[in-house]
């Protein structure tokens, strides 16, 4: 779940009231579902967290998982 927020913090910046105006994650959006990125609308991105959360999740072990490997490779001399 931390990497989950700290991934929205980085993403959102500028936007982190309104996620859904962040150009980052509009973009996101756009390559992941097709759908324009100047088109996303909040009622877009709720439907997406709802129906992509079981891949948000992965994503985000995923991404706590590869912090992980750069933090170990960061401590060997």
């Amino acid at each position: 779940m931390l990497e989950t927020t700290r991934f929205l913090w980085t993403a959102t910046r500028g936007h982190r009231l309104r996620p859904w105006r962040s150009p980052f994650l509009r973009w996101r959006l756009e390559t992941f579902t097709g759908l324009h990125a100047e088109e996303v609308r909040l009622r877009d991105f709720w439907h997406f967290l709802l129906a992509e959360r079981g891949q948000l999740l992965r994503f985000s072990r995923w991404l706590a998982e590869m912090r992980g490997y750069a933090a170990h490779s960061n401590l060997a001399p």
